[in-house]
């Protein structure tokens, strides 16, 4: 299972109405090899689901997964943040032993 903050919910449910994406449309949360710590984490629209896909819904806002990547990231919390320093989405995610600056690529 993952969590999803309430910031994090809204900011999917306006990149939505942004991108003009269908109202099925749910947030594809992967984990891919690469970047500078190993694995990454990869966001995307869509509207399919696979049947070994996990469905997650928080705050009105759903969000698939696949098997492989349900994996790494068993237990995380999706969060938003926004500040003078920048924006973007945040992944607390209790299996990465270290992780890079910037936070998008991860080491299990």
């Amino acid at each position: 299972m993952i969590q999803i903050t309430e910031a994090a919910a809204k900011k999917i449910q306006t990149l939505k109405t942004e991108d003009e994406m269908p109202n099925d449309s749910l947030l594809r949360v992967r984990v891919e090899t690469g970047g500078c710590s190993g694995f990454s984490y990869k966001l995307d629209f869509d509207t399919k689901t696979g049947q070994e896909d996990k469905i997650f819904e928080y705050h009105n806002t759903k969000v698939v997964i696949d098997t492989k990547s349900m994996l790494y990231v068993l237990g995380m919390t999706l969060d938003y943040e926004g500040g003078l320093n920048g924006a973007g989405f945040v992944f607390n995610n209790p299996n990465a032993v270290k992780k890079c600056s910037c936070g998008s690529s991860f080491a299990v």
